[in-house]
């Protein structure tokens, strides 16, 4: 059995011509909810931590549970987080068996703050959905503890949130949603443990890079991938691994480092070697979801506009890449996560209603 193809449209507007357009204005113009999240920090087995922003009925980012307002934290002001997640806020958030809870894996340096995020946490829990967005390791508005940070096939680092995220709501119907770079590393999980998956309702990944060697030689070498999209991701990357190697000296190498220009110079002096792998071809290659999706036992969506500027066309999935699981929604028009939609100046509301519809309909 083979997956099954959508190519029913996003109805973009007119006015909003090509991927690179789509791309941008939905990431900086397009009308979506901007909401508050409570956080949990999580330690992790080796040592580590990871940040969890929750948001869902009776939980609120103004206020304690018991009805007191909360003082914001001056540590979380450049976060979408206002408060700390206290012990009395699990009592909270509903914990019977029709409870209904989404986690959301963000794309390469994103975050609750993202644009997307917003726009789908606010959706669901408008919804009386439980949501929880989890950050990658250096990506909440704090450096992580170690010189490692993440990285597109950090599969086990998806395992790990899940079960953490399973363990707080344990009876919920959990779903599960990856954007762009984290929705290659939850295909990757997904496909990498089938039936153990099967806990999960139904998954969703977007914008996907199931391709990476595809998608960063594309990023790495075409023009407005070298001199605007790299220097966009780089600038925020960089700082951040600059800070590192002043915290762990001799571990990095700072002069190859600054001089990276594109995402594959990056990975080759950073991301593959700090996580195990020779350099950027070999991390691309090994990390890469579509070689796994025929593994995929939970009904999971992938979608991907064909005008993507992030990901060629024919660098997608095909229906003998995935298994009968996996639904995959190809429309024309939507740019890398962009799918605005409406009068000008647009909204991003598709977006959660594509994914509300097939967890309500595996359609």
């Amino acid at each position: 059995m083979t997956a099954k193809i959508d190519l029913s449209p996003c109805p973009v507007p007119i006015w909003l011509p090509g991927g690179h357009v789509q791309t941008i204005h939905a990431a900086y113009f397009a009308r979506h909810h901007r909401i508050a999240f409570v956080r949990e920090r999580v330690d992790t087995p080796d040592g580590d931590f990871i940040d969890l922003d929750w948001t869902g009925p009776g939980l609120f980012a103004d206020r304690l549970a018991d009805g007191s307002s909360a003082v914001r934290d001056a540590h979380l002001n450049q976060t979408a987080a206002r408060r700390w997640m206290q012990e009395d806020d699990w009592n909270s958030l509903p914990q019977c068996s029709d409870t209904q809870a989404l986690v959301l894996f963000h794309g390469l340096e994103g975050g609750s703050r993202s644009h997307y995020a917003q726009a789908i946490a606010q959706y669901f829990r408008a919804r009386g959905w439980v949501v929880v967005v989890v950050h990658f390791r250096g990506c909440s508005g704090f450096p992580n503890r170690m010189a490692r940070a993440y990285y597109s096939g950090d599969s086990d680092e998806v395992g790990f949130c899940l079960e953490t995220v399973r363990q707080r709501l344990p009876s919920a119907r959990w779903y599960a949603v990856g954007v762009s770079l984290g929705g290659n590393a939850l295909l990757k999980r997904l496909g990498e443990q089938g039936e153990h998956c099967n806990w999960l309702t139904a998954c969703a990944a977007i914008s996907v890079p199931t391709d990476l060697v595809a998608c960063g030689e594309h990023l790495s070498t075409s023009l407005i991938g070298r001199y605007i999209y790299c220097p966009h991701f780089l600038r925020s990357m960089k700082h951040k691994i600059f800070d590192k190697a002043r915290r762990f000296p001799g571990m990095i190498d700072m002069l190859r480092l600054g001089q990276s220009r594109t995402l594959r110079d990056f990975d080759d002096v950073y991301t593959a070697p700090m996580h195990g792998f020779k350099h950027a071809l070999d991390y691309w290659t090994k990390a890469s979801s579509k070689q796994f999706m025929q593994g995929i036992a939970v009904p999971t969506l992938v979608l991907n506009a064909k005008n993507d500027p992030f990901v060629p066309i024919d660098s997608l999935p095909s229906v003998n890449d995935a298994s009968e699981h996996v639904l995959l929604h190809q429309p024309e028009q939507g740019g890398h996560v962009g799918f605005t939609t409406g009068a000008f100046p647009g909204n991003i509301n598709w977006l959660p209603s594509r994914l509300a519809h097939f967890f309500d309909t595996k359609q």
